[in-house]
């Protein structure tokens, strides 16, 4: 290999490198540091420091509608963040809207087991023991969720390795029931009646299993 080739090669690599190190950037030592996202679509997430909680007790009272938990959540948070560094706000707020809409859907049509995946022993059975007598009585659920309003988490708790956090959805749903010949006996298609619910979901910190389960579930 001729000095002229050698020199080439070594031209490329450096470029090559230095292209890596635009698109990837350099480690800062902060990255692993806890960081709750307070909107969905936030274009940086905001850290929770003291210079936040100074700067916000300075000022006027921030418009909170965009955040994706209530101020009154924020301390639990810290401390979930505190424990479990792999939780993010933004991504269990995705998947506690898409967990709504699944389990609601199961409930309506009588699916037992997406019911069994995504609840607890006590959550699954009052679903199951409903879905019981709806079906001895011979009557049907013809509901649609039509759309999430607002979901935020209104509270946090850990508790012996296990957190337990509690989201608030107003949502609308329209509601029909039928009879065994889907004669219509209650509920309109056309009115759809606004909702508000207070879900808690429980994971084990530290386990294997990344999934939140549906714990309880009331109306607001």
């Amino acid at each position: 290999m001729t000095a002229f080739s050698i020199v080439l090669l070594a031209m490329i690599a450096a470029f090559l490198g230095m292209r890596l190190y635009s698109v990837l950037g350099k480690r800062t030592g902060h990255e692993q540091e806890p960081v709750l996202p307070r909107e969905r679509a936030a274009t940086a997430p905001v850290r929770l420091d003291e210079g936040d909680g100074a700067a916000a007790s300075a000022s006027a009272p921030a418009d909170t509608s965009g955040l994706v938990y209530e101020p009154a959540a924020e301390t639990g948070l810290r401390q979930l963040l505190a424990t479990d560094r792999n939780f993010d706000a933004g991504r269990f707020m995705e998947g506690a809207e898409a967990a709504y809409r699944m389990i609601l859907e199961a409930y309506w049509k009588g699916d037992r087991d997406t019911l069994r995946d995504l609840c607890d022993d006590d959550s699954y059975e009052a679903f199951a023991e409903a879905i019981a007598a709806r079906e001895a009585r011979g009557e049907t659920l013809d509901n649609r969720l039509i759309g999430i309003d607002s979901a935020k988490i209104t509270a946090v708790e850990l508790n012996r390795g296990e957190a337990r956090v509690t989201v608030r959805y107003h949502a609308d749903i329209s509601a029909v029931t039928r009879d065994a010949d889907g004669k219509l006996i209650a509920g309109s298609m056309s009115d759809a009646a606004q909702t508000d619910d207070l879900w808690t979901f429980r994971r084990q910190i530290g386990s294997n299993d990344p999934n939140w389960v549906l714990d309880e579930a009331e109306s607001a």
